[in-house]
């Protein structure tokens, strides 16, 4: 079953998300095996796409003309997104680890890493829209896309940890309280970064 898991799930999340639930709950592999062959590779998306669109096309806020940066202010800003996304996935798989006991849930790291990951995969697939780096065409992709994440999240909590989908319902929307909090946490670090020059100098 784990080597089925390993070379299907990211696979059938996108068709069939009951099965890859069912797969993920039925998976003996660990974390950091989960970390390597799924979840590294979508998290090197969207800096990947936005450091090609930004380097190509510009940044674009409405009819302003495009912002451009320097390839190594790109580097810095890919780069910051990509450790940002990481910090964000194992930290979501820390507290829902945690808060699984509450819930009557299966505390397994492995699981956990799995569910947020296969939650996340729209998100990265999303992400292409980055080739063309206009925030109303990235908010028009990117908004029914986190719809349809938090549908997977609300459905596979259930299957993958094995506890009443009331139980799950209240965790799965735990979860999604603690991504808010990060998310507005998120802008208010990258506006204070900005400001200090690493990105668009914002002189505010």
């Amino acid at each position: 079953m784990a080597t089925s898991l390993q070379s299907t799930l990211i696979v059938r999340v996108l068709y069939d998300p009951t099965l890859a639930f069912n797969e993920l709950a039925k998976s003996e592999s660990g974390p950091v095996s989960i970390f390597f062959r799924y979840s590294l590779w979508l998290l090197l998306m969207p800096p990947f796409f936005s450091f090609i669109g930004a380097a190509s096309s510009g940044w674009s806020v409405g009819p302003d003309e495009p912002l451009f940066l320097g390839t190594q202010s790109l580097l810095l800003v890919s780069v910051g997104y990509f450790l940002i996304l990481n910090f964000g996935l194992l930290s979501t798989a820390i507290i829902s680890n945690w808060m699984a006991s509450t819930y009557g849930a299966e505390a397994n790291m492995g699981k956990h890493v799995g569910l947020i990951t296969i939650v996340g995969e729209p998100l990265a697939i999303a992400s292409i829209a980055h080739l063309s780096p206009d925030v109303l065409l990235n908010m028009l992709v990117l908004i029914p896309t986190m719809i349809w994440s938090m549908y997977l999240l609300y459905k596979g909590i259930p299957i993958v940890f094995n506890t009443p989908p009331e139980r799950g319902m209240l965790m799965a929307s735990s979860l999604v309280g603690w991504l808010l909090v990060a998310a507005v946490s998120l802008l208010g670090i990258s506006m204070a970064l900005w400001t200090m020059g690493v990105g668009p100098l914002l002189g505010v």
